[in-house]
């Protein structure tokens, strides 16, 4: 075989296999695709669900092993940040203070409607501030800031969270979370979330929530759309049969609350 001949075997040779990986790359329809990821959304949703193995009475406070971030997010499309979107609620400060006591009222006073969920809140709240790793205890307090500054009306009232060394030991119960999502699953716009409550004591799980969601729209911007809060709308377990966004928040104090009872009032 003479050297041209070879050359052009050799080329021809180099464009078939640059058909076959073109072809191998060509991108999923949009149908296709959907397909796919509503099959792997119906597989996952089997090991879903809230499992509550034991229950504590009377419980004054709780220690939160990770706080949210606040805004890690803000436009809900980051389709690999493993930043739980499925557990999403309030982030920062606003995560504790769903958990202490007096928050819901004060933030919700006269805009609840007959049968919306009621929660109590504990008396205190533990968590690590990570600029300085140390444990602090949160508690709150109703403030009438018109008895330091008369601008106020009397009648004005701010709930304040209160912020101080936590003295030991810390609460015997931890909450945490957990982005569960898989490369391939995130691929598919489908996040996994794993919510505990754990016994600090015996390292006991005394319950657990796993989840699961999927944007039906495979990311899908367009119009200001915002996938991850798309997603809440088909979810497992269910958020809510239509904007499950709105159900989402406070949804780790309403898991919580229902393994740890908050001790009542006096």
């Amino acid at each position: 075989m003479n050297r041209a001949l070879r050359t052009l075997l050799l080329i021809a040779a180099a464009l078939l296999n640059g058909c076959t990986a073109t072809a191998q790359q060509k991108p999923e329809s949009a149908s296709t695709r959907l397909a796919t990821a509503e099959a792997m959304f119906a597989e996952r949703c089997k090991s879903a669900g809230v499992f509550i193995h034991r229950t504590a009475e009377n419980v004054e406070g709780v220690f939160l092993l990770k706080v949210r971030p606040r805004n890690v997010d803000p436009d809900f499309d980051d389709q690999f940040q493993l930043n739980d979107p499925y557990g999403h609620d309030s982030g920062g400060d606003g995560y504790i203070e769903t958990f202490v006591r007096g928050s819901f009222w004060a933030n919700n006073k006269g805009s609840l409607s007959p049968g919306s969920p009621q929660y109590l809140g504990y008396r205190y709240v533990d968590a690590v501030d990570p600029k300085d790793g140390k444990r602090y205890r949160y508690t709150g307090r109703i403030d009438q800031p018109w008895l330091r500054d008369k601008r106020y009306g009397e009648w004005v009232r701010e709930f304040v969270l209160d912020k101080t060394p936590a003295p030991n030991p810390a609460s015997r119960y931890g909450v945490t979370y957990e982005d569960i999502s898989t490369p391939a699953e995130r691929e598919y716009w489908i996040a996994g979330s794993s919510l505990k409550v754990i016994d600090l004591k015996t390292n006991e799980i005394m319950a657990e929530r796993i989840g699961y969601m999927m944007d039906g729209g495979q990311g899908n911007n367009s119009g200001g759309r915002k996938p991850w809060l798309s997603a809440a709308d088909n979810a497992c377990p269910e958020f809510a049969p239509q904007h499950g966004f709105t159900a989402q928040r406070r949804q780790t104090q309403a898991f919580v609350e229902s393994v740890l009872k908050p001790k009542q009032e006096n």
